[in-house]
């Protein structure tokens, strides 16, 4: 439960702290006097977006500060899900600078937003007005029966799941692979239209059979092949000249080295020059050796020539009409070729895995969406039967519930359609919320709503924004009855205009405009036993509350 709540520098706001009862706080004030912006401030807290156009000073950053009491609740795991500390006393805390930029804590840890909600809709429900517009909303009402009929409790069923949450897992395992399905479909269509396409041009590189290396050594070999002649010819040169011509250069060097064996005996250094001459000896002797068999070998082939033009032609036609340059690339397209044929089998395969899964989340979801919607239609009657009831006691005893219950294809929710149909004069035909229920019917039907779910949801505080809108009179002490009953185990704060509510408080505060030399100001404050008694008189009476409304003031406050 909220234990303390601080709001610093918040549209009329100046500085506020208020620390609520653990039972039914009571918040009372003239109109515009600021009891709105406080749940604006507290909506800040829980998650809502923020905008520095609400600082009441522009050049100082706003602050608002929640401090609950959650020992008594089962929070932990939600804590853990976010992976923030767990303590007793949680801390919510929110700033927005006068840049606009927002920041959001957790018992001092940083949080993003979407974290903060999560936290705050475990610790606070704030019914407002726009609440009980959208109890005609039938996704909404499907909710409130969902929390009825305890699907939405924890710990109950399937591995801590609630009811409603396993099935709408179930449901989205399933979605995710009819999605995959769908996408492997479209696939395998597109890769079918492509197959026959892709296999001819795959069949046309693996016939020609391509080499790594090879268009490199056939440039090479038509080179040779189409000089055939003239190489032959200069190698013949060559050959003589080393070996056959009168003054060959073999025999010179042989000549050479007889000389120089001759100077041996006088120097060292004769001898290394001998050695080395040598050397050059041998080694024009084995190039000779080598222009020969070339020389042998060079013949002109016009067949070979031909055959290997041919082939250079079909590489080079491939290379132009898969637009590369080089044997390595035709051969990437071979490989991606191949995957893209292979593939066709392989979608082939993991289509039919994928529908065969398909079909048993299918089932599986099938097979808990009939739970849920058993569990829902098991609790229309008691539903409506309570409802009812509470619904007499605030003055409407010819009210009548319906619950209109449709199948459906599956959704999130499951496969139910569900419409409150409601009618609140005798002999009337019970219609849709929207088209049957006036503001204060509206009002009172919440209100018995959210008396049926108090003891069905585990949150420490319920906030509610004058939902005694419409009503008056002793229907009015009853809705504050019910607020005290609810009390005993949820905190309550009610922002209310009628006394005989007021009266029901267990600490009532005030909100009023305090009037500086340059500016309004909202402050509130708690008010004691007699000043209690004047606001009540003043919400009875006006400015200037009679005798009898003071009387009337105290007799409801006896109540």
């Amino acid at each position: 439960m909220l234990i303390d709540l601080k709001i610093k520098n918040y549209a009329l706001i100046e500085q506020l702290e208020m620390n609520p009862s653990p039972v039914l706080n009571i918040i009372t004030g003239e109109t515009g006097a600021g009891k709105s912006i406080m749940l604006g401030a507290i909506g800040l807290l829980l998650g809502n977006r923020a905008d520095s156009k609400l600082l009441f000073n522009q050049e100082q950053k706003c602050v608002i500060e929640g401090v609950f009491d959650i020992s008594q609740y089962n929070l932990k795991e939600v804590f853990t899900a976010e992976d923030l500390d767990f303590d007793e006393q949680c801390i919510l805390r929110r700033e927005i600078s006068p840049s606009g930029k927002s920041r959001a804590f957790v018992n001092d840890m940083p949080v993003t937003l979407d974290v903060l909600r999560k936290v705050g809709e475990n610790l606070m429900d704030i019914h407002s007005q726009h609440d009980t517009l959208q109890l005609g909303d039938t996704s909404f009402q499907l909710n409130i029966l969902d929390i009825y009929a305890g699907n939405t409790s924890l710990d109950i069923y399937a591995g801590n799941l609630s009811y409603l949450k396993d099935y709408n897992e179930t449901y989205r395992g399933y979605k995710k692979l009819e999605s995959d399905y769908k996408k492997l479909t479209d696939q395998l269509a597109q890769a079918q239209k492509e197959l026959d396409y892709n296999t001819f041009l795959l069949n046309e590189l693996e016939e020609i059979n391509l080499q790594e290396d090879e268009q490199e050594q056939l440039e090479t070999e038509l080179k040779e092949l189409e000089n055939a002649e003239d190489i032959k010819l200069k190698l013949t040169q060559a050959v003589q000249s080393l070996t056959e011509s009168e003054f060959n250069i073999t025999s010179a060097l042989k000549d050479t080295v007889q000389l120089i064996s001759q100077l041996a005996a006088f120097s060292p250094k004769y001898e290394e020059l001998r050695t080395r001459t040598e050397s050059c000896m041998i080694e024009l002797n084995d190039v000779a050796g080598e222009l020969e068999d070339a020389e042998r070998r060079t013949e002109a082939n016009p067949a070979r020539t031909t055959e290997v033009q041919e082939r250079l032609n079909t590489i080079y036609t491939l290379q132009r009409k898969h637009q590369v340059q080089t044997i390595a690339e035709l051969l990437e397209i071979q490989r991606e070729l191949e995957s893209k044929v292979g593939s066709v089998l392989n979608l082939d395969n993991a289509l039919a895995n994928t529908e065969k899964a398909m079909k048993a989340a299918e089932a599986n979801m099938l097979e808990k969406a009939a739970v849920l919607s058993e569990r829902r239609k098991a609790s229309f009657g008691k539903f409506e039967q309570e409802l009812y009831v509470l619904l007499a006691e605030l003055g409407m005893p010819n009210a009548r519930i319906v619950i209109q219950h449709k199948a459906a294809a599956p959704t999130a929710t499951g496969t139910d359609e569900i419409s409150i149909l409601f009618s609140a004069n005798k002999g009337a035909q019970p219609q849709s919320l929207v088209k049957a229920a006036s503001g204060g019917e509206f009002s009172r039907l919440m209100l018995s709503i959210k008396y049926m779910l108090a003891d069905k949801t585990a949150l420490p505080t319920i906030v509610f924004d004058e939902i005694d809108t419409g009503i008056s009179g002793e229907v009015a002490v009853k809705v504050g009855k019910m607020m005290q009953q609810m009390a005993q185990k949820h905190q309550i704060i009610a922002i209310s205009h009628l006394p005989q509510i007021a009266a029901q408080g267990n600490s009532h505060y005030f909100v009023y405009k305090h009037d500086t030399e340059d500016r309004t100001i909202s402050r509130v404050k708690k008010l004691s036993e007699k000043e209690r008694i004047d606001e009540i008189a003043h919400m009875i009476a006006g400015a200037n509350p009679s005798a009898s409304a003071y009387k009337s003031a105290k007799e409801l406050l006896s109540l």
